[in-house]
């Protein structure tokens, strides 16, 4: 892969995600038309992959342990994605051939959908973590509208599949041939479909593909809870488990629900926040695309319509402003459902009995783009884990599946379901409450993304000072430990010999090395108990028009002295910038007396007249008088103002530490 130009390298994984979006199209409705035909919905509404009845072992086994096994090897994607094109050949036969190929060909063939799912997911995470993450939420979203598209060709002429197979003949050709393309380009596999870390983080990037795993194993112990053995747990009697058989489904569902959000948090908070964002979307999809389909039936204007909205929805995920316009064409989808609903009185089916189209069209451009954008924007904010494939593919899937469950619930009247195809439709308001609550998850992921992008950069940048500081201490550390260090350890241990001042200079030479060493090692020495090193808090007022220079040494004063000095210094700043001119330039010189301390704000501003500070204490302004002299005075200390009209101002504050240090 190395060897390949960089636009070669960069655009063969964006084919081989546009291939698998190419076999999902077709997969899907072959799929679903083995499964008998547009009643079976809920699959397919739900990206068509987990399994429905745990009990056929070869066609529900099949595609779990296709998805756990392309989990597990998310590196070699293209291969995956290669062999999905492979398992979809037998879909390019006459459907008079196919029907004489054995069932483990028609086992093989229904695993190419799920392998062609997880391979475009683990290829949009490869592309975020490279940092192409328009090209990445492009392919993640077009998981999600593709398995849709399908689903509306095969609603729109499942009746006369056998004409519209040949035509589908073409994107099936295309998407085996760019699969196999993109996996020789890459030679099988591709190292940024899988976050690297060191061996301590192996647990946390095989928490979302086991959470995944155990997400469609669910389907096993769900399917031994038959309605008889429901009746028994719940203490009903069967008769009326039988009478209220959405009842069962909402249990199911809801032990679906709570179980892999579960799992969903064990594989980590952003692939919690991504699966139920995806699986509300797609839950809250269903009833008005049955409206829609109802809507625009025996026509072709459902397969436009749904490709108009996969286009749109993956348009939006591409640019860089997709949460806010995603969250946008949400909100206008939830509010187009209640307009539809407020506009028949409560009775949605009046445009599937009238036939209306243009609401129709309406409803499915924006509902399928709604559902397109959403999972899509929420893959970056999956990616930096790994966790794009298994939270948005069988764990959003089998969340979605349980939601749907246990929403069929409350579609009830008179407490009862209608007996209709188009029971949901009665209820699209629900649907409209689900997508507000999708556009919800999506700006919060979005917003949470964007805080934790700004959290790692300030963590970067503080760890990029903290290692340039480290260099820049050890490059002074060699010249100044063989020149400077030496001589003070010299003045320490020979000083008193000297005489006189000797004693004096030898204490000062030793206080002297200790500070410089513990400047040099990064680890000063901490200030007592209630005093501050003023020094520390006066180069912090330090800017392109200020200079502080204070000694070498912290400069200890107790609290009350040092804020009390800060705010005089402030002050006086604050003066400079008023009234000392645009260009005046300011100097805090801080000395460190031994019994006292000074300092030192001198300005080469306009200056005033002796006078000035005399008119201004008659006029009122009290500025000078309080800010400055009171609080030094407060301290025991005195306040010095020399200025003269164009030679500048210097102010000088000093305070003795007998008075603000305790004993």
């Amino acid at each position: 892969m190395s060897t390949l130009p960089a636009p070669v390298r960069r655009a063969a994984p964006l084919v081989g995600g546009l291939s698998g979006a190419l076999l999902l199209v077709v997969a899907s409705s072959a799929q679903r038309t083995l499964d008998g035909g547009p009643n079976n919905l809920v699959m397919y509404l739900a990206l068509q992959a987990a399994p429905r009845d745990a009990l056929d072992t070869a066609f529900e086994l099949g595609p779990i342990v296709v998805i756990v096994t392309a989990l597990v090897l998310l590196r070699w994607w293209p291969a995956l994605m290669a062999g999905a094109g492979l398992l979809a050949v037998p879909l390019l036969l006459p459907p008079e051939l196919a029907s004489e190929l054995p069932l483990s060909a028609g086992v093989l063939t229904r695993c190419s959908q799920p392998l062609a799912l997880v391979a475009m997911l683990a290829a949009a995470q490869a592309m975020l973590r490279r940092g192409e993450t328009g090209r990445g939420t492009l392919v993640a979203g077009l998981a999600v509208g593709t398995s849709l598209l399908g689903m509306a060709i095969t609603d729109t002429h499942w009746q006369f599949l056998g004409t519209v197979r040949p035509w589908l003949n073409g994107p099936v050709a295309l998407g085996i041939a760019g699969a196999a393309t993109t996996a020789a380009l890459l030679g099988g596999r591709d190292p940024d479909a899988w976050p690297d870390g060191a061996p301590h983080e192996g647990w946390s990037r095989l928490r979302p593909v086991l959470a995944g795993g155990l997400a469609l194993a669910l389907a096993f112990p769900l399917g031994l809870l038959t309605p008889e053995r429901l009746a028994m747990l719940l203490g009903v009697s069967q008769s009326a488990m039988f009478r209220h058989g959405y009842v069962a489904g909402a249990v199911i569902g809801t032990i679906t629900l709570v179980v892999v959000a579960g799992l969903a948090a064990m594989a980590g908070p952003w692939s919690l926040g991504g699966a139920l964002t995806a699986a509300v979307a797609q839950v809250g999809m269903v009833a008005p695309l049955i409206l829609a389909m109802g809507a625009l039936q025996y026509t072709a204007l459902p397969i436009f319509a749904v490709l108009a909205g996969v286009a749109a929805g993956a348009a939006l995920a591409w640019t860089r402003l997709r949460v806010p316009l995603t969250v946008a064409v949400t909100v206008a989808a939830a509010t187009a459902l209640f307009i539809a609903y407020a506009a028949t009185t409560g009775n949605p089916e009046r445009l599937v009995q009238q036939q209306s189209v243009i609401p129709g069209i309406l409803i499915a451009v924006l509902i399928t783009a709604a559902a397109t954008a959403t999972v899509g924007t929420v893959a970056p904010a999956l990616a930096p884990s790994g966790a794009v494939p298994a939270a948005l593919g069988p764990l959003a899937i089998v969340l979605a599946l349980g939601g749907r469950e246990a929403v069929l619930a409350t579609y009830l009247r008179d407490g009862l379901p209608q007996s209709s195809y188009f029971n949901p439709v009665y209820h699209i308001t629900t649907s409209a409450v689900l997508l507000l609550v999708a556009a919800a998850g999506v700006g919060g992921l979005g917003f949470a993304q964007q805080w934790a992008a700004r959290r790692a950069d300030r963590r970067r940048a503080e760890q990029i000072r903290q290692e340039a500081a480290e260099a820049e201490r050890n490059r002074l550390a060699r010249p100044i430990h063989d020149g400077v260090l030496q001589v003070l350890a010299l003045m320490q241990r020979h000083g008193a010999e000297l005489g006189g001042q000797g004693a004096q200079l030898a204490t000062l030479a030793g206080e002297q090395e200790q500070a410089l060493r513990n400047l040099l090692s990064g680890n000063p020495v901490a200030p007592p108990a209630n005093r501050l090193d003023l020094r520390a808090i006066l180069t912090t007022l330090a800017s392109p028009t200020v200079d502080v220079a204070a000694p070498a040494n912290p400069v200890l004063l107790t609290a009350t002295a040092s804020t009390e000095l800060t705010a005089a210094v402030q002050a006086a700043l604050d003066n400079v910038h008023r009234h000392a001119g645009p260009t005046a330039h300011a100097w805090v010189l801080l000395e460190d007396e031994g019994d006292a301390v000074r300092v030192t704000v001198r300005d080469d501003g306009v200056g005033f007249t002796p006078d000035r500070l005399t008119e201004a204490t008659y006029a009122g302004r009290l500025g000078v008088a309080q800010s400055m002299r009171g609080r030094i005075a407060d301290l025991g200390g005195t306040t010095e103002i020399y200025s003269h009209p164009g030679r500048g101002t210097e102010v000088e504050f000093y305070v003795p530490r007998n008075r603000t240090t305790p004993a």
